[in-house]
């Protein structure tokens, strides 16, 4: 039973549902329910689909994560940056014909599910942590101005080439910004004002929902598509029917670049508003691979039941939690209002202008721009804000998908730059105390010439030895000729591989030769246990390794004492013979 809640996490909650939860995930069902249908369909629109599929992507795969996911408050669905991202990868197959489209979509959601419940199964669930806080607020903010200026052509009313590179959108605005249709512009106008300023009246309004009436309304009453306003049309109404991705090898092959980063990407979203949500509740768990998996049989509901790629949403579970969700209750709540909608409802969203759903993404998009980081890592770390411009720029100007992968390869360039580069510290001692602290940042130490104490924070092996030796060899000329004795502090060594030991041996010979005493101060069980396999512990000398600092210091210096007499006692008794 255990192993069946494990990976069916439903089982974890449901048998224990608590009456009292129930107003809370009924309330949160609805109102994200509200929100669904606005947002499902723009967000379809801007994947290049039919409105339609964006309902479809909230039915089957809410409820497969509902019984698979850990967390309890995501909402899972159609989001921004991944209909983007589907547009971009669908874009470069070039299909002949919207049902192409669609397969290519299908196939492109089952893909994301493979290799999201693949990695769930492998335990890969830390991969994600390649991708940087800098690199993904980056990119983000720059997916997100594009997602707002692709919708440009909905809100203006004028035809606009798809492209997903800043400069050409700009450049075919101000080409056809002279055939705009005041009258489209100006509903969209007034539905963000709805979606934007109508929370100001009370939080709980569906602003979205509101702004899509408004539009109904309005181009229903005037008879607006006579002054060229652009509108749905007919959606279809039922449920969505059986759907197969395509098995072709030359799809796979052009779609995988998109996939993987499709997967990573929505991963990183998803598990990030997750992971803040249940921080605030703490009555569950929230495993990482196990939401992998979650998130891997959504995509797959989507793609055999009509619809594409899927994640969790920043916006939709702030809302879901704020609304009172208690358990995925809520979701599956939203899923029943989306099936009544489909059934009954379709009809009404005939006159839906598509300006209004340009709207619904232009304020969705907008909270996604983060100006405030950047400015914060100005003045904090100037190398995550140089990762953050990069991914930025590069997004905005090469594209979503060549702007990720150049953000994810900053990130494992800057980790391999930190771990080469480990933090190392020459001490000296504290007067009057039993301390020894680094010499850059205190002062008043006392260091004597002939004494060299190392401190190395972090691993020692191939990647960092190099730098680790150039760096002893440089406090070691500092002393000239003078250095009798060398303390290796490895209280903050976690860690040493081949290459470390080898190095290590190679000092302690160097050393040993040229007269200077060597001992090892702090190591750690785990450290000591890899001196002892190396022999480097015996060919130091087991009186050599020490608990502390002090207690190395102070038996290298009654050690030289002692030699210093014994040299002046045969000096003596050469004299005296």
């Amino acid at each position: 039973m255990h192993l069946l809640k494990k990976y069916l996490p439903i089982l974890d909650w449901l048998p224990n549902y608590k009456k009292k939860n129930l107003q809370g995930d009924l309330s949160a069902g609805l109102t994200v329910g509200i929100m669904l249908i606005p947002q499902g369909m723009a967000y379809a629109m801007l994947a290049g689909l039919d409105p339609i599929h964006g309902l479809y992507a909230v039915t089957v795969p809410i409820l497969l994560y509902a019984i698979f996911g850990t967390s309890r408050q995501l909402a899972v669905g159609p989001v921004a940056m991944v209909s983007l991202l589907t547009a971009a990868g669908i874009g470069a197959l070039n299909p002949s014909s919207p049902e192409q489209y669609l397969l290519y979509a299908l196939t492109l959601a089952f893909m994301i599910g493979l290799i999201q419940f693949g990695m769930g199964v492998l335990r890969f669930g830390f991969f994600v942590n390649f991708l940087s806080h800098p690199v993904i607020n980056g990119f983000t903010s720059a997916a997100a101005i594009i997602i707002g200026l692709s919708q440009a052509k909905h809100l203006f009313g004028i035809e606009l080439p798809r492209s997903e590179y800043f400069q050409d959108i700009m450049v075919n605005i101000y080409h056809n910004i002279g055939g705009i249709n005041w009258t489209a512009f100006a509903i969209g106008l007034g539905g963000i004002i709805i979606i934007k300023f109508g929370k100001k009246i009370h939080k709980s309004l569906p602003t979205p929902l509101l702004a899509v009436v408004f539009g109904i309304l309005l181009v229903w009453g005037f008879g607006l598509t006579a002054n060229g306003v652009s509108v749905l049309g007919e959606v279809p109404s039922g449920l969505p029917g059986l759907s197969s991705p395509s098995f072709s090898m030359e799809t796979w092959s052009v779609l995988l670049p998109i996939a993987i980063t499709i997967s990573l990407v929505s991963f990183a979203e998803s598990f990030a508003v997750a992971k803040i949500i249940q921080g605030k509740h703490k009555d569950y768990k929230l495993d990482a691979n196990q939401e992998l998996i979650g998130l891997g049989m959504a995509n797959f509901g989507a793609a055999f039941f009509m619809g594409y790629p899927v994640t969790g949403g920043f916006s939709r579970t702030a809302v879901n939690d704020q609304a009172g969700a208690k358990t995925a209750l809520a979701s599956i709540i939203s899923v029943a209002l989306i099936i009544i909608t489909l059934l009954f409802l379709t009809e009404l969203f005939f006159y839906l202008p598509k300006s209004i759903l340009a709207a619904v993404v232009m304020v969705a998009v907008y909270g996604l721009i983060d100006a405030k980081t950047p400015k914060k890592l100005w003045k904090t770390d100037k190398t995550d804000f140089t990762l953050l411009m990069i991914t930025f720029v590069s997004t905005l100007t090469l594209g979503i998908v060549t702007g990720i992968i150049i953000g994810m390869i900053l990130s494992l360039v800057a980790v391999l730059y930190k771990v080469s580069r480990p933090h190392m510290a020459k001490l000296a001692h504290v007067p009057n105390t039993n301390f020894y602290r680094n010499t850059r940042r205190f002062k008043e130490l006392k260091e004597n010439n002939d004494e060299l104490f190392i401190r190395i924070d972090g691993q020692i092996y191939f990647a960092n030895i190099s730098f680790i030796q150039k760096q002893v060899e440089a406090w070691e000329k500092e002393k000239a000729n003078a250095l009798k004795k060398v303390v290796l502090n490895f209280e903050s060594v976690i860690s040493i591989d081949s290459t470390g030991a080898h190095e290590i041996e190679d000092w302690i010979n160097n050393w040993h030769k040229k007269g200077i005493s060597v001992a090892i101060a702090g190591a750690r069980g785990p450290v000591r246990d890899i001196l002892v396999k190396w022999n480097l512990i015996e060919k130091l000398g087991e009186d050599y390794i020490f608990i502390n600092m002090h207690d190395a210091v102070q038996y290298l210096n009654k050690t030289e004492e002692a030699n210093l007499i014994e040299n002046k006692k045969y000096a003596l008794q050469s004299n005296v013979n």
